[in-house]
């Protein structure tokens, strides 16, 4: 039987207190709507599963603006078919600001450069922007993860800018300014076409 669970969803309401959350809840189901994906709850993680199309697993009733949001996320190497973020100043399933990694790709001397990318959906997906501004809107991964294991992101929102660090790293692996004009939104767990991704202990530190 599966515990129904044990994922930790942090909020602070200053981003200068970041370490010391001022709420402070147990995720359950009832926290979350999903959007094209069946989602699981178990052994302290969310799981998402694979199918054609984007997914996104939503926080309900949590409008974020600016502020930190830290997590840890596994996908799998399997090229092209692992792609898993966090998206951010939602305004529903089909707009909204992302960024997310393609594990395959961390270990790959030749396509290394395409490991994490930011996307602002719908008219700036990851195609649009590589052929309009090629290597501008993606960037490898340092240090660089195990694209099996499990890693942790940190992703630093302060409109428009984006910075995303990987396993404590002090330099960010992407550094960008945000394309929409959304300073605020819906938060969620994305994941791309016919992709998986398993995501545990989110934080949230509202500025």
């Amino acid at each position: 039987m599966k515990t129904i669970i044990t994922i930790f969803l942090l909020v602070a309401t200053g981003f200068a207190n970041a370490q010391q959350p001022q709420k402070s809840a147990i995720a359950n189901p009832d926290q979350w709507t999903v959007h094209n994906r069946k989602v699981s709850f178990s052994d302290e993680a969310i799981h998402l599963n694979a199918q054609p199309g984007d997914g996104v697993l939503w926080l309900n009733d949590f409008e974020f603006k600016n502020g930190t949001i830290e997590l840890d996320i596994k996908g799998k190497n399997a090229p092209g078919q692992s792609f898993v973020g966090f998206a951010f100043h939602g305004k529903h399933d089909n707009t909204f600001d992302a960024v997310y990694f393609r594990p395959f790709n961390f270990k790959n001397p030749e396509r290394n450069d395409h490991s994490v990318q930011y996307i602002s959906m719908p008219e700036n997906d990851w195609s649009t922007l590589r052929n309009a501004f090629p290597g501008k809107y993606e960037n490898t991964v340092n240090p660089v993860p195990n694209p099996e294991d499990w890693f942790h992101v940190k992703i630093e929102v302060d409109f428009p800018d984006v910075k995303v660090y990987v396993n404590g790293a002090v330099k960010p692996s992407l550094s960008v300014k945000q394309i929409s004009e959304h300073k605020q939104g819906k938060l969620g767990l994305w994941v791309g076409n016919n992709s998986e991704g398993w995501f545990k202990n989110v934080k949230i530190y509202q500025k």
